[in-house]
């Protein structure tokens, strides 16, 4: 007699996020500026005009799913592909497929999930076949395509920016698949409109997260006697009690995080800045890159208005590099905070980029005559230190020793400001400059 076991209802063994996945548009849960009555990609679809499009957006939006339903609408043969099994041979056997189809008067709508993953060649062996119309091309990625599609094949195709789901559409799919006949309409399954929002929050605007996410509840979930199940807040604070950040440390929301961070900071509020930094960390950043960032601020955006701020994102870097994660967190805090906090000067950072624009653009300039050093009899029988002022012998520790080229003379870089120390730092190099006017030859 042949044993039946769980593992042989092939549906269970599918994720839900996968049986429940709509078919229709009237199905699709968000993106209603997108989708909404009237909206143009909706007219697109219903209407069955694809042209060549990229479906951008972080994970679990509904992509995948809109590539779905395209397919399921369109008079067209329409071929799924993967960019993270494909190459170039795969690439050139669909393409000849679908140029064949073309001279029969067949469409063909390609979907390339993950596009970002091919490379440019990969990208470029596409761009002949989109150009003459052999295929209407649909891309999904998650990375801004302004930097991972090339700019030939991304001319050519509509962006469509797909937005991280809202609480309440999350909610509501939830809701459909405790009812959906491929969910869990079959089950008696007892959860509250709490324990569902708390699932909402936990995906952060991700379908499959929040699918997943249910799923894994009810498997764990208390088993009555008269077989319902009961999702209990413990089981379900099991499932939720560490939150998977969206963070690829090297794609555009790495840049992006960085950038708020820098920009919290640089406005003074530290609150953004320890959020957006903590983000980072529990993200899984190496705290080393933060505190090489906070390096680089202590300069750029304080600098002279507070010369304590260096040394102490210094010390914050090794405090990180002594103690690693998790410890080094409220190190990094501290230096954060600190730097939000400072009085900001970008005199520094000004003064260095236009020296370096005036060194890229003229021409190089000899060192003067009475700056060279001398250490052997020639150079000073050709003239090399005459003319020097050794200013610790003058009465006011100043000179009117000219120190830059000739043709440089009176350029100045520094523009000292009045925030915190710096205005101390003006005063000075203002006095400084009144002498060098009374006394100058």
């Amino acid at each position: 007699m042949e044993q039946i076991t769980l593992f042989d209802n092939r549906e269970a063994t599918i994720p839900l996020a996968s049986r429940i996945r709509p078919q229709k548009l009237e199905d699709f849960v968000g993106q209603e500026h997108l989708l909404g009555q009237g909206k143009m990609l909706r007219q697109i679809i219903e209407k069955d005009q694809i042209s060549s499009m990229i479906f951008w957006g972080p994970p679990g939006v509904g992509k995948t799913t809109l590539a779905s339903i395209i397919a399921g609408r369109t008079k067209a043969e329409f071929i799924n592909f993967s960019a993270v099994t494909s190459g170039i041979k795969e690439i050139k056997d669909v393409m000849s497929r679908a140029e064949l189809s073309r001279k029969m008067g067949v469409r063909t709508v390609l979907f390339v999930d993950e596009i970002h993953r091919f490379n440019k060649a990969q990208q470029d062996a596409f761009l002949p076949y989109v150009e003459k119309g052999s295929i209407v091309l649909i891309g999904a990625t998650t990375e801004n395509p302004s930097f991972e599609v090339n700019a030939a094949l991304l001319s050519r195709c509509r962006v469509f920016v797909l937005k991280a789901l809202e609480e309440r559409d999350l909610i509501r799919l939830l809701q459909n698949a405790l009812h959906s006949p491929s969910g869990f309409a079959g089950q008696k399954i007892e959860m509250n409109e709490k324990q569902l929002q708390a699932i909402a929050v936990f995906a952060n605007g991700d379908a499959r997260t929040a699918l997943n996410t249910l799923e894994m509840a009810i498997l764990n979930g208390e088993i009555k006697p008269d077989g319902s199940i009961a999702v209990t807040d413990e089981g379900l604070f099991q499932c939720i009690n560490r939150k998977s950040l969206l963070y690829d440390k090297s794609g555009e929301e790495h840049y992006n995080l960085i950038s708020a961070l820098h920009k919290s900071m640089r406005n003074s509020d530290p609150d953004a800045a320890v959020y957006w930094m903590l983000r980072m960390l529990e993200g899984g950043e190496n705290p080393l890159y933060i505190a090489r960032r906070l390096i680089r601020f202590a300069s750029e955006d304080v600098g002279m208005a507070d010369s304590h701020a260096l040394p102490l994102a210094v010390a914050a870097y090794q405090a990180c590099h002594f103690l690693g994660v998790p410890e080094c967190d409220v190190h990094l805090t501290h230096a954060v905070t600190y730097l939000a906090m400072a009085p900001k000067s970008n005199a520094l950072y000004e003064a260095c980029e236009q020296c370096k624009h005036d060194l890229r653009t003229e021409n190089a300039e000899p060192v003067p005559q009475q700056l060279r050093n001398a250490p052997t009899q020639l150079m000073k029988d050709l003239g090399y230190g005459d003319g020097y002022q050794y200013a610790h012998n003058a009465e006011d520790k100043l000179t009117d020793m000219e120190c830059l080229p000739e043709s440089k003379r009176g350029c100045r870089y520094y523009y000292p400001t009045e925030q915190g120390e710096e205005a101390k730092v003006k005063k000075r190099l203002e006095e400084i400059m009144d002498w060098r006017r009374t006394h100058s030859t």
